[in-house]
C-alpha cells in the first residue's frame, strides 16, 4: 500500500511541476522578433563572421533589434541589403559599393630573393614566427598560401609566380585573408580605388633594392608629380589617397621601379587577380 501511494505521491507532483513549469514558460517567455527568421533567409548562409556577429543568425538578430545596420553583411552587398530594409520597413541609403581583395605586393619568385629554403609548416604565421620566412623583405608575401586557405568562397589560388591570386567574380570583400595574412598586404578596395602602391615596404630605398626589384624605393617622384597632391609619403613608403585620386596616371608613369599600378588599366583585365603579373606595372607602362 505504501508503494502505491508513494507513485501516487510521485505522480501528482509530476503533474504539479508540469502544471508550474508551463505557466512559468508563458510568462516568462521572450516573444521571438518575426523578423529575424526572415533576415535569416535572404542571408547569405555562409556564416563567414565578416560583419562581425557569431554568424548570420547573430547578425540577423542584432539588425531585428537595430544594433546593426541593414547592410551589416558585406558579403551580401546591396542586393542583400535592400531585400533587408524592405523587411525591417526601411530605406537602404548606403550605396553598398562592393569591395574585393588586394594584395599589395608583387614580390613574385622571379622579382624577390630568397634568403633561405623554408621547409617547416606551409602557413605564413607560421614562417614568419620561423625567422621571418625565406623572402629577404620584411614586409612581403610569404608564399605559403594561408590567405587562399582562409577564403570560405574559393576566390583565391596561388599562382605560378608564388604570390596568391584573386578571382573577382568569387571575392565578397567579407576580409577573411586580410585578417589571415600576418603581413597585412592584403587590403579591401573598391573597383574605383584603382591606383595603388603595390608594396608595403618601410625599408629605406638602398635596403628594398637589395631584396627585390619592384618594391617602393621611397623616392618621392609620384609625391612631387601628382597633379591633385593626393600622395604623401610615409615611412619610406608612398601612400595615395584614392578618394581625390583623378587617375590621371602621372604617378603610375613617373615610378621608377614600376610599383604603382593602376588596376583598371593592366593589359588583359588582371585586375583582380592581378593576372599572372608581377611584372603588371612594366606591362601597364610599356601599354
Amino acid at each position: 500500500m505504501s508503494t502505491v501511494n508513494a507513485i501516487l505521491s510521485m505522480g501528482a507532483l509530476g503533474l504539479l511541476f508540469g502544471a508550474l513549469l508551463g505557466v512559468a514558460d508563458k510568462v516568462f517567455s521572450v516573444e521571438k522578433d518575426p523578423r529575424i527568421d526572415q533576415i535569416i533567409d535572404v542571408l547569405p548562409g555562409a556564416n563567414c563572421g565578416a560583419c562581425g556577429y557569431p554568424g548570420c543568425s547573430g547578425l540577423a538578430e542584432a539588425i531585428a533589434s537595430g544594433a546593426a545596420p541593414v547592410d551589416g553583411c558585406p558579403v551580401g552587398k546591396k542586393r542583400v541589403a535592400d531585400l533587408i530594409a524592405d523587411i525591417m520597413g526601411v530605406s537602404c541609403e548606403s550605396d553598398c559599393e562592393p569591395k574585393y581583395a588586394r594584395v599589395l605586393c608583387l614580390g613574385s619568385k622571379d622579382k624577390a630573393i630568397e634568403v633561405f629554403k623554408y621547409e617547416g609548416i606551409r602557413d605564413c604565421r607560421a614562417a614568419e614566427l620561423s625567422g621571418g620566412g625565406a623572402k629577404g623583405c620584411t614586409y612581403g608575401c610569404l608564399g605559403l598560401g594561408t590567405c587562399v586557405e582562409a577564403c570560405p568562397f574559393g576566390a583565391m589560388y596561388m599562382g605560378d609566380d608564388g604570390l596568391p591570386k584573386v578571382d573577382d567574380e568569387l571575392c565578397t570583400g567579407c576580409g577573411k585573408c586580410v585578417a589571415a595574412c600576418p603581413r597585412g598586404i592584403i587590403e579591401l578596395r573598391t573597383k574605383n580605388e584603382s591606383v595603388n602602391v603595390m608594396c608595403k615596404s618601410h625599408a629605406r630605398g638602398p635596403e628594398v633594392k637589395k631584396v627585390c626589384s619592384i618594391g617602393c624605393i621611397g623616392c618621392g617622384i609620384c609625391v612631387r608629380n601628382c597633379p591633385e597632391k593626393c600622395i604623401t609619403m610615409e615611412d619610406n613608403l608612398a601612400r595615395i589617397d584614392n578618394s581625390r585620386c583623378t587617375r590621371c596616371g602621372v604617378c603610375v608613369e613617373k615610378c621608377p621601379v614600376k610599383c604603382i599600378i593602376d588596376l583598371a588599366k593592366v593589359p588583359g583585365g588582371c585586375q583582380g587577380c592581378l593576372g599572372e603579373c608581377a611584372s603588371a606595372g612594366e606591362a601597364q607602362a610599356a601599354s
